[in-house]
């Protein structure tokens, strides 16, 4: 069973920058996606940014590329999220998650996720 600890969400304003981090234990293959995702009021779950576990590779959404950058530790199975030049469309709640295959990184789908963390709000406004 997966257990994970999200920190570093706040209250932001547009242009300022943010560091998320997740920390993640349970696993039992070498082989997972770990990712984030966010959702807004009355919006569908987004994937920000998925990696694939084995080769490192990162899918970043649209919306944040060249803005957001992720880090990971793998010995620590920590996740970090740096957030740059925030806009009030990344307000969200934003959740750490994993799934059991590493070629889930690719779609970043929400579906694809089974276990998430308890989410850790970030709100961009003036």
């Amino acid at each position: 069973q997966y257990q994970f600890e999200e920190s570093g969400g706040g209250l932001v304003q547009p242009g300022g920058s943010l560091k998320l981090s997740c920390t993640a234990s349970g696993f039992v293959s070498d082989y997972y996606t770990i990712g984030w995702f966010r959702r807004a009021p009355g919006k569908d779950p987004e994937g920000v940014l998925c990696i694939n576990s084995i080769s490192g590779i990162t899918k970043y959404a649209d919306s944040v590329k060249g803005r957001f950058t992720a880090s990971r530790d793998s010995a620590k199975n920590t996740l970090t999220l740096q957030m740059n030049s925030l806009k009030p469309e990344d307000t969200a709640l934003y959740y750490c998650a994993v799934a059991d295959y590493s070629g889930a990184y690719y779609q970043c789908r929400y579906d694809d996720f089974h276990a998430w963390g308890q989410g850790t709000q970030v709100t961009v406004s003036s």
